[in-house]
């Protein structure tokens, strides 16, 4: 079959289009023909051997992806032919593996697919919008009618926060983007409103501030984040899209009674993706959970489609067609 596989740690444009070996499903596993694979910011890590799993090369990465069964356990949901949502690996390591013509997954990583969901927006939400549900929901423990910003609003797992946020029932959603264009796209996902980067902090609280902020950046944005934090109010990290990692000075948390919380996303000791995935399925179907999708490449183009990241261009999901 045909991948893109990392090689090197030299970067996307070090990854390399090869001919190798199909892999085969063991027990408990799926094997899936890939139509499309999301492209998102730990591949681009990946690439120059910064993100935290660290496979022996070459191996193709690829967190997420959307096709068809060709093989299943006889005594599991699926048979050929079926359209399914997945998180595939690479023996024991999960995550990984979806750039490329076939992949394995588990099959607890493995979701039914509606069909009337395209693959290319299939392969777009498995890991945005489970993980925007489990930071706002299960981690943020959002209540209906609290007001959540959203850091990196544009980008995929932004957009993703904005609607599971006005799905499950935020009463105000405010984006936080570096440019007008960006804050056109966070609107048009379904944010009330958006501000610059430039004095968010001082703009937002003028709004009446907020209880919860989604913050997959990181960086320097994180102190002046918790600054947007009405009592009681809880900053939820996601990611740190920024490269840089920041610390919090713990007085601030104890005068204001605010909470710092980790949104830890490892499905190997996530036990409750079927059951999150059911939970937003009916918004998918009703069109309330719908990713902007960017722009596709091909998959011999997965470099290119890293580099839209690399460089902040990218608005909305980017996604391979295999």
């Amino acid at each position: 079959m045909k991948a893109m596989q990392i090689t090197s740690v030299d970067g996307p444009d070090a990854m390399e289009f090869a001919n190798v070996m199909a892999p085969a499903a063991g027990p408990n596993q799926v094997l899936i023909k890939v139509h499309a694979a999301g492209a998102s910011f730990p591949q681009l890590l990946q690439t120059r051997g910064l993100y935290h799993v660290k496979p022996p090369l070459p191996y193709a990465p690829g967190c997420e992806v959307a096709g068809e069964i060709v093989s299943a356990p006889k005594d599991s949901r699926f048979a050929p032919g079926d359209r399914v949502a997945a998180l595939p690996m690479i023996g024991k390591i999960p995550m990984i593996g979806g750039f490329a013509e076939l992949a394995v997954a588990a099959m607890d990583m493995t979701f039914a697919l509606p069909k009337e969901i395209s693959f290319v927006e299939a392969a777009s939400l498995p890991l945005n919008y489970l993980t925007a549900y489990f930071a706002l929901i299960k981690r943020g423990g959002m209540a209906p009618g609290e007001s959540v910003l959203v850091q990196g609003a544009a980008g995929g797992i932004g957009i993703a926060s904005i609607q599971i946020a006005k799905a499950f029932g935020a009463g105000r959603v405010i984006a936080v983007t570096s440019t007008p264009e960006k804050g056109a796209a966070a609107i048009a996902a379904g944010a009330d409103k958006y501000v610059l980067v430039d004095g968010f902090s001082g703009a937002v609280k003028e709004l009446g501030g907020v209880e919860i902020v989604v913050d997959p950046v990181g960086g320097n944005r994180f102190t002046d984040s918790l600054r947007t934090l009405n009592e009681g109010g809880r900053l939820l990290v996601v990611g740190f899209t920024a490269g840089e990692i920041p610390t919090v000075q713990v007085n601030r948390l104890l005068l204001n009674n605010i909470s710092v919380v980790g949104v830890g996303f490892v499905p190997e000791r996530h036990r409750h993706l079927q059951t999150e995935w059911e939970a937003i399925m009916p918004h998918v179907r009703s069109g309330a959970l719908k990713s902007i999708i960017g722009a596709t490449y091909t998959l011999r183009d997965a470099a290119l489609a890293l580099n839209e990241i690399d460089q902040r261009r990218a608005v909305g999901k980017i996604v391979l067609r295999v």
